[in-house]
């Protein structure tokens, strides 16, 4: 062996640990920016959920079951994928994760959609509310954000 070349340990070492280094690049996805814009929409989602969505019942109220099966849930599938999701994702940067609250955060969204509809047609069937309201819509508004951004980031690794 010369001078010049490395130990053969020391080569296979450093093959190691570049096969580690792809193996979790390939599990991860970059969030950069986008990380910025969902934590932003988790916390509008958040504060969504202390205003009013169906009559004077808030969201965390509508959460608990008290204002219909359809607003609840979109109460359950945004706090689920948008909140819960959001952070898992934020925290451990996987992949799979990141394309799970994407297409869950699309479901929550036709979801809302379904609930705001429901609360703009509830005086014909008698259900609680007499529109949507201000929480409702804003959280519709952060749902959507916020798959839109993981679906971006979801695709962003492919």
């Amino acid at each position: 062996m010369s001078t010049s070349e490395p130990p053969r340990d020391s080569v296979d070492e450093l093959g190691a640990d570049v096969d580690q280094v792809v193996r979790k690049a390939s599990r991860t996805v970059d969030l950069g920016h986008r990380a910025l814009v969902v934590s932003i929409a988790v916390f509008v989602l958040i504060v969504g959920m202390l205003l009013p969505w169906a009559g004077e019942h808030v969201g965390w109220q509508v959460l608990a079951g008290r204002a219909g099966p359809i607003p609840q849930l979109f109460a359950l599938t945004s706090t689920g994928f948008g909140v819960l999701g959001s952070m898992v994702v934020l925290i451990t940067r996987r992949w799979w994760v990141a394309w799970a609250c994407a297409i869950g955060g699309w479901f929550a969204s036709v979801d809302g959609m379904l609930a705001i509809w429901s609360q703009q047609s509830s005086q014909a069937s008698g259900a609680v509310g007499g529109g949507p309201g201000f929480g409702l819509i804003l959280a519709v508004i952060a749902t959507v954000v916020i798959a839109f951004q993981w679906m971006r980031a979801a695709w962003s690794r492919g």
